[in-house]
């Protein structure tokens, strides 16, 4: 399935239906009197976030909603059906925006949320009700009430807990296949990740999480340079960010200095948000090399990093812990004193 993260559509609600003229005319009632029914409400326009789905694909080859009309008013006062509404099924963590794709309307965040988009038009009064002591034949009825319309655009913002951040070859698809069960496209090139990837860390029956891994930023994405930062939408809502430095390239601090600016140039608070520092691809470097790296990134990031391989799985469940934490934190739950550890009891040991 092909991934979309954004599509703009035209939504319309539906037009009331017309009242009806009409006269009551039986043998033996000469005086039988109006009897027009209303015409009924037209149809509205409504978005749920339903769980499920992880794509806009559904919008890809469709852009225009409309809202059925409602039925006009007949005679004997039968009033006429409501219209058919129309509902918009949108991933969980989906955002309405209003047609400068700046003013955010409504944000799908919850599943089962439901919100209505456009009301339908009122129901034209029939002829009965214009009936009164001064006009007692009345011969005209209202017409409905015109439907809403309008563009929007609706742009997909990905639920994850951790989002992977990382130059292009960090091994960030590699570490999420390790960590998770997902199975992303793994390739010795860069940007073998063209789209965002989901997968669920279980790290004991009661501590499971989500992981996004995104698209690699290269210097300049701020500006459309690579991938740009088209994606780094998906990790806007994450509660800590993992960040992976490819261990066998020359410069580390550098790469590390790229990926701050980017974040920093792109906004949204994901400079601010709790970073987990890992230097990767241990399993290539010798012990006096990995010791040199990961000093080479403390001096620049003010943090020792974690030492991992997603290919030997080395260092990969310590630093899957120190994620979850920082989660926890940022959702107000209780975490571990610094310098004491959780006990866990995780039957069976840690499983990817």
């Amino acid at each position: 399935m092909k991934f979309l993260d954004q599509a703009k559509i035209y939504i319309r609600s539906g037009n009331g239906g017309g009242g009806s003229v009409s006269f009551r005319r039986e043998k033996f009632i000469p005086h039988g009197g109006p009897d027009g029914g209303d015409g009924g409400k037209g149809g509205d326009v409504w978005i749920t976030a339903v769980e499920g789905l992880n794509t806009l694909i559904d919008y890809r080859y469709q852009q225009h909603f409309k809202a059925q009309t409602g039925h006009h008013g007949q005679g004997r006062q039968m009033h006429g059906a409501k219209g058919e509404d129309v509902i918009l099924k949108v991933p969980v963590g989906t955002q309405v925006l209003d047609e400068d794709k700046e003013t955010v309307l409504l944000d799908m965040d919850v599943a089962g949320k439901t919100e209505m988009l456009l009301r339908g038009g009122n129901g034209g009064w029939g002829n009965v009700r214009f009936k009164g002591p001064q006009n007692q034949a009345p011969t005209h009825a209202n017409p409905g009430q015109e439907g809403q319309e309008r563009w929007i655009w609706l742009r997909l913002k990905l639920i994850a807990d951790v989002g992977l951040a990382g130059l292009p070859n960090a091994g960030k698809s590699t570490f999420l296949a390790a960590a998770s069960a997902a199975r992303p496209k793994i390739g010795d090139y860069p940007f073998t990740t063209l789209t965002p990837n989901l997968g669920m860390v279980d790290l004991s029956p009661t501590e499971r999480f989500v992981i996004a891994d995104i698209p690699g930023l290269i210097e300049g994405a701020h500006e459309g340079a690579g991938i740009g930062t088209r994606f780094l939408g998906h990790v806007e809502r994450s509660g800590c960010l993992i960040h992976l430095i490819d261990g066998t390239q020359e410069d580390v601090a550098q790469a590390y200095r790229i990926i701050r600016h980017e974040l920093e140039a792109y906004g949204a608070g994901l400079a601010e948000k709790p970073e987990v520092l890992a230097l990767n691809k241990i399993d290539a470097l010798t012990p006096e090399l990995r010791e040199e790296k990961a000093a080479e990134l403390e001096a620049v990031a003010g943090k020792r990093p974690y030492l991992v391989s997603g290919v030997s799985g080395e260092g990969v469940p310590e630093l899957l812990r120190a994620a979850w934490t920082e989660v926890r934190r940022q959702r107000g739950e209780a975490a571990p004193v610094e310098g004491e550890e959780e006990v866990v009891e995780t039957p069976g040991g840690w499983t990817p």
